[in-house]
């Protein structure tokens, strides 16, 4: 392997818009690529980062171009019925179809909206092919993440799965065990479906508890797997309000065990930033901080366990200038191998940018002034606090399963 990393993006990749109303803008991926290219994260084509070999490998965090997913490649994980009914609203996006989740206010039909997809969902299996053939450690799709989609229906602003099916193209390749991290605000339930009963995945999925926040009947600790794969899911329900401290603890306390006792081949992670607390859409209060502790935590993981083989998406995250685009360059920057100082500023250029393309003012700096500090389970676990009760719950749901102590660090 190379130890450099790759980003998988060209800008046809933010073409999946539904519209001008809806929260999922595609703004948020270009000023993060934006971003990233002038603080010099990103060689190679279409960025300004110069090519001075900082990072893991020679070429750092190298742009590569987003191929677009074929429909058998589609097929993998998706029903062809629902695949022909998304071709079909995407030709006329007058012919919904609500049984496929296709014309609802979250998943408004538009033109070309087959091929958009598509070319994420191929962004996304692509970076899974760049890190299991060995041409690079780390391979990122930020515009990916689209971790809701189901087998046969678009749900939650996902049409194609693209999580699942880089998942479900590293099993077809012949990896072993594939370990899928998602921190989204919400409950990865798509890529959980897709792989109940499958024991070489194992999917651990943070997120804020489904009694306050979509998709609201999935996400419970009490979901663990199939018949043939019990302890292959794991849900860790968090209350609203958890902060970076309660976060980070939850995380620490329950995926680092989980993952080696797992021992994945490739780690794969959906690192939606709307748990976020200025996200306008859920109830979390993470800060910047916390959220480049977490990617860091993910990387750590990954060069401990699974050689550096890690592919990492985008996923949720509607703060469009305020926390997507920093979050996700500090994202980029750790998978290049060269993590910024959160008290970098962003650049001029940049917050010119933001200013005549959104009409907001951007931030200045890389950071939210937060320590992104916790405590580490094994110094006790206190039955009176809401987030430790709900560490204790998903740890004695799963950790037997795997072997483990749940009561115990």
């Amino acid at each position: 392997m190379t130890g450099s990393a790759r980003l998988v993006y060209d800008e046809d990749l933010t073409a999946y818009n539904f519209g001008p109303m809806h929260p999922l803008a595609p703004i948020r991926v270009k000023l993060t690529v934006a971003l990233s290219s002038e603080l010099g994260l990103i060689h190679g084509p279409g960025s300004s980062g110069g090519g001075d070999g900082a990072g893991e490998g020679a070429d750092g965090l190298r742009r590569v171009a987003a191929p677009v997913a074929s429909e058998d490649l589609l097929a993998r994980v998706h029903a062809p019925a629902y695949i022909e009914a998304v071709k079909r609203s995407s030709v006329n996006p007058d012919l919904t179809d609500l049984d496929a989740g296709l014309g609802t206010s979250d998943n408004p039909t538009f033109t070309g909206m087959h091929e958009a997809s598509a070319h994420i969902a191929g962004a996304s299996v692509e970076a899974a092919r760049i890190v299991w053939t060995g041409e690079a450690l780390h391979a990122v799709n930020v515009a990916g993440g689209l971790h809701h989609a189901m087998p046969a229906a678009a749900s939650g602003f996902c049409v194609y799965n693209d999580p699942a099916l880089a998942i479900a193209w590293l099993l077809d390749a012949g990896c072993p065990r594939v370990a899928y991290l998602d921190l989204d605000v919400h409950h990865g339930d798509g890529v959980q479906e897709m792989f109940y009963d499958d024991p070489r995945v194992l999917t651990i999925s943070l997120h804020e508890t489904p009694r306050t926040l979509f998709p609201w009947f999935s996400g419970f600790p009490t979901e663990t797997g199939g018949p043939d794969a019990e302890g292959s899911a794991v849900n860790v329900a968090l209350p609203g309000g958890t902060d970076d401290a309660g976060w980070l603890r939850a995380f620490h306390a329950v995926v680092p065990p989980l993952l080696r006792a797992f021992a994945p081949t490739v780690l794969v992670s959906q690192h939606g930033c709307d748990s976020h607390r200025l996200d306008p859409l859920a109830h979390l209060a993470l800060s910047v901080d916390g959220q480049r502790a977490a990617a860091l935590a993910v990387h750590a993981l990954a060069h401990e366990l699974c050689e550096g083989r890690w592919v990492a998406t985008g996923g949720g995250g509607y703060a469009l200038v305020d926390v997507v685009p920093r979050t996700w360059s500090h994202l980029l920057a750790i998978a290049g191998g060269s993590p910024l100082d959160p008290k970098t500023e962003t650049p001029a250029t940049w917050r010119e940018q933001v200013a005549v393309e959104c009409r907001r003012t951007a931030p200045v700096v890389m950071t939210d002034g937060e320590s992104a500090s916790y405590s580490d389970w094994s110094a006790g676990y206190d039955p009176g606090d809401e987030i430790d009760r709900t560490i204790r719950t998903t740890r004695r749901a799963v950790f037997p399963l795997h072997g483990l102590d749940a009561d115990h660090p």
